[in-house]
């Protein structure tokens, strides 16, 4: 007997009319033969409330850290009334059903509150829920110590939750969200972005850590790191109304035609950082990154150039906007131990990339880009490649027209 793990997330699960619409898309799938468990997040908004209430309950400014075993144990609550929900739901619609929480599956993690990894998920306790024809619904987002201590994953760790337990069951798992698939890129931009029927985990990585909020990282690596099939699906359809619907992600082998370019994604939450007049002798960039990833700041698009002066040159990275000041402070304290001149800042930055397998084996791709974006008259400020995504830093100004100006170069809105 086949077995299904179906995910829903905070606006799938919103309201009671949008849990007793989950449970009928539960129902559906039961009604195929296969075993079911269903990973429920919070009601859209909840974890907001939560967090607010740990800031409200003193936790800042008494200088506890910004999470802990009592954190966890008050945001991971949201997801505990989902799954009461929808179990009960499914109960009184005539379907044997349980809640899990986290440390009922059990989900066990390492001791980083707020920000867990998932070490292992022993498929016991699910395995006799399927034998006893029960539909398993589980508290997405949280786990457990080896202590006993609540923990939670980090925000968007249902998804990493429900591909976890589909290979620990070894089932397939289907994200259900508020869009009906992977697109080309998003929609609200380009009215021509086409969804795609498949996507490689490679190319699925690429655009959820660029921007792309369809799924969360996290759960795409532990997908291609255990080969589970995923599909991505809208929950705002009754069963069997739209058939055939949703993107499949899998390995590239799978897709028989490769396409060169499958997405255009863009970020608008990024700060440039330039250090000016920087010494230009071996090891003072592992000083300022050293400095950066003690503090937990994650660098991205990086480049180095020589200055007018001899022996000196200019820096500029890439943060989040949220660590933009903190990365200032840091290299700023720095400053006269490093010898830089200045230091400058721009929040009005956006990062624009293309990302596609096909890149592999076809030449021509970043030309056909740098193209587009002069035609436009859009300056590229910090360009970042891999083997499969090429990235750009642009005015942020820009970002509408540089999307929709790539879709159209690579041909997405003919696919």
């Amino acid at each position: 007997m086949s077995r299904l793990v179906m995910k829903f997330g905070g606006t799938s699960v919103a309201d009671l009319e949008r849990i007793r619409r989950v449970a009928r898309l539960v129902a559906a799938e039961v009604a195929t033969g296969k075993q079911v468990a269903v990973v429920v997040s919070a009601m859209s908004g909840k974890t907001n409330e939560l967090v607010a209430w740990t800031d409200g309950a003193g936790r800042a400014a008494a200088g506890l850290p910004e999470s802990d075993d009592e954190y966890d144990a008050v945001v991971a609550s949201g997801e505990q009334v989902t799954a009461g929900l929808l179990a009960m739901t499914l109960r009184n619609m005539g379907h044997k059903a349980r809640s899990f929480l986290g440390w009922q599956v059990p989900i066990l993690t390492d001791e980083a509150h707020g920000r867990a990894r998932i070490e292992e998920i022993p498929p016991e306790n699910l395995e006799e829920c399927f034998a006893n024809g029960e539909i398993a619904v589980i508290a997405g987002f949280q786990g457990v110590t080896p202590n006993r201590r609540i923990t939670t994953l980090g925000r968007g760790g249902s998804d990493t939750s429900a591909v976890a337990i589909a290979a620990a069951v070894k089932g397939d798992c289907d994200i259900y969200t508020d869009v009906d698939g992977v697109y080309t890129t998003d929609p609200r931009i380009e009215s021509k972005a086409r969804r795609l029927a498949k996507i490689s985990y490679e190319e699925m990585l690429e655009m959820a850590s660029l921007g792309a909020k369809v799924l969360q990282t996290r759960s795409v690596e532990m997908a291609m790191a255990h080969r589970v099939p995923v599909r991505v699906l809208s929950s705002f359809v009754e069963p069997g109304e739209a058939p055939g619907q949703g993107t499949i992600v899998c390995d590239e082998e799978e897709i028989m035609e490769k396409r060169i370019v499958s997405g255009v994604a863009y970020s608008r939450d990024e700060a440039k950082i330039t250090l000016l007049g920087l010494p230009d002798h071996p090891g003072v960039s592992s000083q300022i990154f050293g400095r950066l990833a003690e503090a937990n700041v994650n660098v991205d698009m990086i480049v180095q150039s020589r200055a007018r002066s001899a022996d000196t040159a200019n820096m500029e990275f890439t943060v989040g906007k949220r660590d933009a000041t903190r990365a200032v402070e840091i290299v700023q304290a720095a400053q006269k131990e490093i010898g830089f001149e200045a230091v400058a800042v721009n929040e009005d930055v956006a990062k624009v990339s293309v990302i596609g397998v096909g890149m592999r084996s076809h030449a021509g791709v970043a030309q056909s880009m740098f193209q587009a974006l002069a035609e436009k008259n859009i300056n590229i400020q910090v360009i970042s490649t891999s083997e499969i995504k090429i990235s750009v830093l642009i005015d942020a100004a820009y970002t509408e027209l540089a999307v929709r100006a790539l879709h159209a170069v690579y041909g997405l809105d003919q696919l």
